[in-house]
C-alpha cells in the first residue's frame, strides 16, 4: 500500500498545480506592473533663467533678481451714505516693486497680483478678470526715468496669463533716479522703483487697501 504521486485521485493536485500556475502568473504581471506605477517621465521646462526639472529629478527655479520688496501706496477714498456721510476707506492708490536689478532683469517681464485673505486674487483692473498687471523691462538699460505705459508694454492678464486687450485704467513709471518708495535709498538701475498705478483718476478700480493680504511678483523670460 504505496501511496504514489500517480496513484488514486489526481483532481486535488491538478487543482494545486493549477493555483500555483495562476498565483505565479499574477506574479509576474504584477512585477512587470510595478515599473510603470513607481517610474515617471522627466521634461524640462525653462522658468526665467533657471531650469525645473519633474520627474527624474529637481533643481531650484531661479529668478533674475532675489531680493526686491513690494510696498503699497494707499489715500482716503470717500463713500458716504446716507447713514454715515463720514463714511469711506483706504484705497490702494499705488503698488511698487522696489530693488529691482535691472541689469540682470533686461527684456523681462514683470507681473504683479494682490490676493485677499481667502487666497483669492483681486481684481486690478477696470477689465473683466483683470487679476495681473504686467510689464515688460527695457531690453536695454535706460538713461533716465521711464514714464511711458506702451513703451513698458503695460497690460492686464488673466490669472492663467492671457492678455486681455482693451484701454487699461493703470498707468505706471519705472524709476532708475531719485528715491526708492520703500526705504529712502538712491534709486539705480540695479535699484530700480516699479510703480504701479492701478487707476489714477479713481473712478473705476478702487480697492480697500484692507482686503489685501499678500502681493506676489513673477518675472518671465518670455519675449513674445
Amino acid at each position: 500500500m504505496l501511496n504514489s504521486p500517480l496513484s488514486g485521485n489526481s483532481r486535488p493536485a491538478r487543482g494545486n498545480i493549477s493555483t500555483h500556475k495562476r498565483k505565479l502568473l499574477f506574479g509576474i504581471v504584477a512585477v512587470a506592473v510595478v515599473p510603470f506605477m513607481f517610474s515617471t517621465f522627466a521634461a524640462n521646462v525653462t522658468i526665467g533663467t533657471g531650469t525645473l526639472e519633474f520627474g527624474q529629478g529637481s533643481q531650484q527655479a531661479i529668478a533674475c533678481d532675489d531680493t526686491i520688496y513690494i510696498s503699497l501706496g494707499e489715500e482716503w477714498h470717500a463713500n458716504p451714505t446716507s447713514s454715515d456721510t463720514s463714511n469711506g476707506f483706504f484705497r490702494v492708490r499705488t503698488a511698487t516693486i522696489s530693488n529691482l536689478n535691472l541689469e540682470t532683469c533686461l527684456g523681462r517681464k514683470v507681473r504683479l497680483r494682490l490676493i485677499d485673505n481667502s487666497s483669492s486674487e483681486l481684481l486690478l483692473g477696470n477689465l473683466p478678470d483683470s487679476k495681473v498687471l504686467q510689464i515688460t523691462l527695457p531690453k536695454s538699460i535706460p538713461s533716465s526715468n521711464v514714464s511711458d505705459p506702451v513703451a513698458l508694454g503695460l497690460s492686464y492678464l488673466t490669472s492663467l496669463g492671457q492678455v486681455i486687450s482693451g484701454s487699461p485704467a493703470a498707468n505706471v513709471t519705472l524709476n532708475i533716479s531719485g528715491v526708492s518708495v520703500y526705504d529712502g535709498s538712491s534709486l539705480s538701475t540695479t535699484n530700480a522703483d516699479a510703480m504701479f498705478y492701478l487707476d489714477p483718476t479713481s473712478t473705476q478700480v478702487n480697492i480697500d487697501s484692507a482686503n489685501v493680504h499678500r502681493a506676489t511678483v513673477e518675472t518671465v523670460n518670455n519675449p513674445n
